[in-house]
């Protein structure tokens, strides 16, 4: 029998040997057909050995692409290939990091050249790329914002501004929306307003209260309450566009309302820009489309150029007094890493360089009109077309009818967002430099995946695993689309 150290000697002296074999993959800029096939093998087996088994299952349409699983491997623009070469359009843009597609050589640069000089602050001195984007962003973001601090993610972003409210009102309490994500970390997870992400974690963060999204009477019910038996709200968070719950513009007159109730209410009105940041809906932060300035902004995803992650949130001189006078109150090791600021300077010239905002405003009105038409000739399958810019929701008549669809588009090369808990609405979120001849190939793609489901509908009743209410749909007559459960 082997004693413990022999053990652990035998199992470093493997992780020396795997981590070189996977350092020889990661130096390859070309794969042969025999690497490819290891690695994708290598893959699903590390994901349901060392990871999560559950994505597996999750990504079904994905894993189960032919004969081996699809791996990413690399991509430019709106397009990727997986490791055997396969191509794909992007139609998910990594739910609103790609704004710039991938790899953007500008921001690829600007990131190589840090590298070579410094990867990580002193903690100590004063870094300049740091300051430098907190100069960007005061010009670029709206009203009276002009400090940020950075961190490496949305919810943190979002812990941020939370904690930031806190130290400023001397309150407590937020309100939320309904079906609204700001993060899965537990502050931001108590702002989130989905039962299956909150519950299995309660009890979250007190006076936290959760109203209708476009509701303004709602908020306005809420803080009249709050006021009359003492719970002190800090501040209303709320999403331009609410993302995940598929794309959903509130009303016209929902963010100036929301303004003026926070200001008669004495709370701060905080914009969770997360996703909608930097260009997505056609304006450079969503607030804009109804010229509202918060208090407090967060921003990540794309803010990154797509090829670094890095969070902000951002706000007045005089909130952010309460963190000029103790600058250590708040702090993170790793948050505006030179890197990663080099890549946000980057992505926001970029982004005004090349009229990315502008294009996004033309493109999703033709995406969006598009579709439109598609619902129309099916609106059996369809219920509505959603969004603003190049974030887009296609809303389906029940939650089964989702998987066909991004399965069918997924096969004919075009990967498109789901999700495991809502696959009634299909999130459209392409990288914003996808150009109009791919996005006319998605249309027609889509139409392919559509004629080819309702054509085959007895297919789809002869096979047992096809869910239920699928089948009542296509025994009734209907004709069936889907696609992968979309958050």
């Amino acid at each position: 029998m082997c004693s413990a150290s022999s053990a652990s000697n035998d199992g470093l002296l493997k992780a020396l040997n795997d981590s070189q074999r996977y350092l020889d993959i990661v130096h390859k800029a070309e794969l042969s057909k025999h690497d490819a096939e290891w690695l994708i093998d290598t893959t699903v087996s590390n994901f349901a050995n060392y990871y999560n088994s559950g994505f597996i299952e999750y990504r079904k349409s994905v894993a189960e692409a032919g004969d081996f699983a699809a791996v990413e491997w690399t991509g430019r623009g709106a397009t990727f290939k997986d490791v055997l070469g396969r191509e794909y359009i992007d139609c998910l843009g990594g739910f609103g990091l790609f704004n710039l597609g991938w790899t953007h050589p500008k921001v690829v640069g600007a990131v190589q050249a840090q590298l070579q000089k410094s990867p990580l602050p002193t903690q100590e001195l004063l870094d300049p790329l740091r300051g430098m984007l907190a100069h960007l962003l005061a010009e670029i973001t709206p009203g009276d914002i002009q400090y940020s601090f950075f961190v490496g993610s949305g919810t943190e972003a979002v812990e941020g501004a939370m904690k930031l409210a806190k130290l400023y009102t001397r309150k407590s309490g937020f309100i939320a929306a309904v079906r609204g994500f700001h993060g899965k970390t537990t502050g931001s997870l108590a702002l989130t307003g989905k039962a299956i992400f909150r519950r299995p974690a309660l009890p979250l963060h007190n006076n936290i209260y959760h109203v209708p999204y476009g509701d303004a009477e709602a908020v306005e019910q809420q803080l009249q309450v709050a006021r009359e038996v003492g719970n002190d709200i800090a501040a209303v968070v709320m999403e331009p566009v609410q993302g995940e719950a598929g794309a959903i513009v509130p009303p016209d007159d929902f963010w100036p309302r929301l303004r003026q109730m926070c200001d008669e209410y004495e709370v701060l009105l905080i914009a969770d820009e997360v996703q909608t940041g930097i260009g997505r809906t056609g304006k450079l932060w969503g607030v804009e489309h109804w010229n509202v300035a918060p208090d407090i902004i967060t921003s990540a995803k794309a803010l990154g150029g797509g090829v670094m992650p890095i969070g902000a949130f951002m706000s007045t001189p005089k909130i952010w007094s309460v963190l000029n006078s103790n600058p250590f109150i708040h702090t993170s090791t790793t948050g505006g890493n030179p890197l990663a600021c080099a890549a946000a300077i980057a992505a926001i010239n970029v982004t005004l360089e090349e009229g990315i905002v502008e294009q996004t405003a033309e493109k999703g009105d033709y995406f969006i009109s598009h579709l439109k038409d598609i619902a129309a000739r099916y609106s059996d399958i369809y219920t509505d077309i959603t969004g603003k810019g190049l974030l887009i929701g296609q809303h389906f008549v029940n939650d089964d009818i989702g998987y066909a669809v991004a399965s069918g588009l997924f096969k004919r090369g075009v990967l498109i967002s789901g999700t495991l808990n809502n696959s009634r609405v299909i999130r459209v979120e392409p990288p914003l430099v996808i150009t109009y001849q791919e996005i006319d190939t998605i249309l027609n793609r889509l139409e392919d995946t559509l004629q080819e489901l309702r054509t085959s509908a007895s297919l789809f009743v002869a096979d047992p695993a096809m869910p239920q209410a699928l089948k009542e749909v296509t025994l009734a007559g209907e004709s069936a689309i889907g696609g992968i459960a979309v958050a």
